[in-house]
């Protein structure tokens, strides 16, 4: 019988209990949710909340599930505070790297549309579009061809300058994170640092794994998704490399008897 630690414990009944309340008062998770650097809706202290709301019952399912198999053995093995510790460093280390490099794509399309609008032209404005369409409205394709057509249009430049506007803001303002899983995969991570031998039942497909093949297979998962992600793609790659690169720098301080976590 699985023996739930007090830590896990907590944790899972806090991550429930925001669950249900994101059920019962939909609005709220636009508040817990981690905004981009920049946005409007951005706000410090989503780098804690985020952790604790998820998306849909998959989500939190496949998250709890992480944290009672695996959760249990790192807090006998460290005790309830250290694990805490680890925790949390790891959940929001994984919101910092996700958002830093948010940023950093954000700045990138800044610097285009900017560009744009000191010089717009419809050659200029087709690769803006291409390079950086992120769920624009498919009518804009229709406007590259009549701009194309008409390049002295007033009417067509005003357009495409809304366009290139509105492309800033989408980037800016949509799209947020939210989940336990940048601190989950911080866990697994420890668990294949510190228990690398370990064989573990993978659900699909329903073989063992040792622990440290596991940590590779999803750490090249999590890189390799994160640099070919599609518009589609909804899951936050970086945030999971996040929280394994998060954890491996902190296993490796302790390792070294730095203990000044907590």
């Amino acid at each position: 019988m699985l023996r739930l630690t007090p830590v896990v414990r907590n944790l899972l009944v806090i991550n429930i209990a925001v669950f249900i309340l994101q059920q019962v008062m939909p609005g709220i998770s636009l508040g817990l949710s981690l905004w981009k650097f920049g946005s409007v809706n951005f706000a410090p202290y989503q780098f804690f909340t985020y952790m604790f709301a998820h998306g849909g019952f998959t989500h939190i399912l496949f998250n709890m599930f992480g944290l009672i198999f695996l959760g249990p053995l790192l807090e006998q093995f460290w005790g309830p505070k250290r694990f805490l510790t680890f925790y949390l460093v790891t959940g929001i280390g994984a919101g910092l790297l996700y958002n830093g490099i948010e940023y950093f794509q954000v700045n990138k399309v800044r610097s285009q549309v900017e560009a744009y609008l000191e010089n717009p032209d419809p050659e200029a404005f087709n690769l803006l579009i291409v390079d950086n369409d992120n769920g624009l409205n498919p009518e804009i394709y229709d406007f590259i061809d009549e701009y194309a057509d008409n390049p002295n249009s007033g009417w067509a430049k005003e357009r495409s300058l809304q366009y290139a506007r509105q492309l800033l803001d989408l980037n800016l303002n949509y799209g947020t994170m939210l989940g336990a899983s940048g601190a989950i995969y911080g866990i697994l991570m420890a668990f294949g640092l510190l228990f690398p031998n370990t064989e573990l039942m993978l659900l699909i497909p329903p073989i063992p794994i040792k622990a440290k093949y596991l940590v590779l297979i999803l750490g090249g998962i999590a890189i390799y998704s994160g640099f070919n992600s599609s518009p589609e793609d909804t899951t936050a790659h970086f945030a999971h490399l996040g929280g394994m690169i998060f954890a491996f720098i902190m296993i490796k301080i302790w390792q070294q008897g730095r203990d000044r976590f907590y």
